[in-house]
């Protein structure tokens, strides 16, 4: 029981210190790893069995060479290119927002540094020295989440154009 006593002390600490910004970061950090490991798992998964599928019903076509062959070969390469970039612009707002969140942290931060020099004048170092942590750590968690989001959102991106093009040399046109 102590230790529970302790746990929700801590945590009421934490909270009190900055922790809702860094909460948030995390919540969102951590949806973002969601969805990127979705997007590698559909890549090197479930995305290689629905290419063989539309391959496969490319080449089961009698008629590969008309008007309507062309625009049916397009609808294809068109429904692989939505399904190989889905999810990736939920990707790219949640990196773009981490350091946004990264940035309320700072001003929340020194919003209370001010309030510290505005009652105490300039004399409370600890309680300064707070707020600037306060300030920086969720600054700092904001961008390393967001670095981390965007090398594997670009990844992901450059991936699925590269497929779609792979899938266009595919499925050929005769003419």
């Amino acid at each position: 029981m102590v230790l529970l006593v302790d746990a929700i002390t801590a945590l009421q600490e934490f909270l009190d210190t900055g922790g809702q910004v860094l909460l948030v970061i995390g919540a969102v950090t951590f949806a973002m790893w969601l969805l990127i490991l979705e997007r590698f798992m559909y890549f090197f998964g479930k995305y290689r069995s629905y290419k063989k599928q539309i391959v496969a019903g490319w080449q089961g076509r009698s008629e590969r060479n008309s008007w309507n062959a062309e625009q049916i070969r397009q609808s294809m390469i068109s429904k692989a290119g939505i399904e190989l970039n889905n999810n990736l612009p939920f990707i790219n707002v949640m990196v773009a927002l981490c350091p946004l969140l990264g940035l309320l942290g700072t001003v929340t931060g020194m919003i209370e540094v001010f309030n510290v020099m505005a009652i105490t004048g300039s004399g409370s170092a600890r309680s300064m020295a707070a707020g600037v942590s306060k300030a920086t750590i969720p600054t700092m968690a904001g961008m390393v989440a967001a670095l981390s989001g965007v090398f594997a959102s670009t990844y992901l991106q450059r991936k699925a154009k590269r497929e779609v093009e792979l899938l266009e040399d595919k499925l050929l046109l005769d003419h």
